[in-house]
């Protein structure tokens, strides 16, 4: 056993912030000793190890404490989630390093590749897993195989125009954790069935009030739903630059030509200009 003194200097973790870890529950001592100081054993030890470890990456306390506390993983599982992470640090910094001597060799292009390869694996496996068996079984059969369409997947990826793509869709959820964790838990079929339907419902609303001046309050209430059910359907931190795109994308030919004739000549371009009529505030 090793009082807490001994931990710290073990460790580098100051006296304080074990204590303070002890405070909110995400470190306590083993056991304490009968003039009340704090003891920690191998095990107490092997678990502030795995603190430290999610440390390293800014992980919230919180975090890091539901998934120390999380009673499904057990110790292999935790280090193998922090292999992984470290391995993604890993590539990040020496795709850096390249970059940096490339500069130095007198190539000027810097590479700012947003994703590593094992988070272009990692977004390739959730989309195969969670998309439907229909759609996955059609584009394994354009490929050849599943191994052939991953292997295009990350070639396409990989590509700086995709990835300029990436980094402003990244910006729209708040960050690349963010993104890759709207990833990990994609919402149902039922549930964008019933997004599907309720934005057809604002469309339609939309066009009741196609003869009203854009800075309407009735215009402006029905486009500020259609962000609120966009915010929400793609579980983004901020709707605008999204609803931006989508505007964007009612000026498109296909786009355009596909709402015209469901909903009647021109209803694209107000639907786009209503947006960002409302947006451009």
């Amino acid at each position: 056993m090793r009082t807490i003194k001994e931990v710290a200097e073990l460790t580098g973790v100051s006296v304080r912030t074990l204590h303070y870890y002890d405070e909110i529950g995400l470190f306590s001592p083993t056991s304490k000793s009968e003039t009340g100081y704090r003891l920690y054993d191998d095990k107490a030890l092997e678990i502030l190890q795995q603190i430290l470890f999610f440390r390293e990456f800014d992980i919230p306390l919180k975090e890091i404490k539901a998934i120390i506390k999380n009673s499904s993983l057990d110790r292999n599982q935790i280090l193998q989630m922090q292999r992984e992470m470290l391995v993604a640090k890993k590539e990040r910094l020496e795709h850096l390093i390249a970059s940096v001597d490339d500069v130095l060799k007198g190539d000027n292009r810097m590479d700012f590749s947003l994703f590593t390869k094992t988070e272009v694996e990692k977004m390739f496996h959730l989309m195969f897993i969670n998309m439907p068996e229909e759609m996955r079984q059609t584009a394994i059969g354009e490929f050849g195989s599943a191994e052939q369409w991953k292997q295009h997947y990350l070639e396409v990826v990989a590509s700086e125009e995709v990835q300029r793509r990436y980094a402003k869709v990244v910006e729209w959820y708040g960050g690349k954790d963010a993104y890759l964790s709207t990833l990990e838990k994609p919402i149902s079929k039922e549930v964008a069935e019933s997004y599907k339907k309720r934005e057809e419902a604002i469309r339609q609303k939309l066009l009741e009030k196609r003869n009203c001046d854009f800075q309407s309050v009735e215009v402006k209430k029905i486009i500020g739903e259609y962000g609120f059910v966009m915010k929400q359907f793609c579980q983004m931190k901020e709707e605008k630059p999204l609803m931006l795109a989508v505007a964007q994308s009612y000026r498109n030919k296909p786009c355009q030509q596909a709402i015209d004739q469901q909903y009647g000549e021109g209803a694209a371009q107000f639907f786009a200009q209503a947006i960002e009529a409302f947006y451009s505030d």
